[in-house]
């Protein structure tokens, strides 16, 4: 990491709940599946509902994975910079379609609206099966090291 001078970074672990209030305040993330050609990563709108990731997709990649019920990662972040500063939550689970009639209209009355052209009439949910997260700042202390000895994220 390129840092100036006498510039120390420090990161911090998030908690679960820090993980969730962040998640629900955002509706873009990323979520990487892994197909015939390796890891691939898909931008996509998203709500959290009832502590679980969910976005609207068509055909494809994504829905296969979910069809199999794959394991993914999805990521959210946000950042400032001129402060220096940032966070980041990851979701590793499994995609699972929503097929359930009454969840689904339960879930069509969310305000979950995709940016990406298409009908995207299908729901995919991601169940956590792990959730992390890190805030990183600018600070004039000592940096945070990882448990492998190494400095922030």
């Amino acid at each position: 990491m390129n840092e100036r001078p006498g510039r120390q970074v420090r990161w911090q672990e998030l908690t679960k709940s820090e993980c969730f209030e962040l998640l629900s305040a955002e509706r873009l993330g990323r979520v990487a599946v892994v197909d015939d050609q390796g890891p691939i990563i898909f931008p996509v709108n998203f709500v959290l509902d009832r502590h679980m990731v969910v976005f609207r997709t068509d055909e494809g990649t994504k829905l296969d994975t979910a069809t199999r019920g794959g394991r993914v990662a999805f990521e959210v972040d946000g950042a400032d910079e001129a402060a220096h500063t940032g966070w980041s939550v990851v979701v590793r689970g499994e995609a699972t379609e929503v097929t359930d009639p009454a969840e689904l209209a339960r879930l069509r009355k969310r305000r979950l609206v995709p940016w990406a052209p298409g009908s995207r009439s299908r729901y995919v949910r991601i169940l956590p099966a792990k959730l992390t997260g890190r805030r990183i700042s600018a600070a004039s202390g000592p940096s945070h090291q990882d448990t492998n000895g190494s400095a922030g994220p």
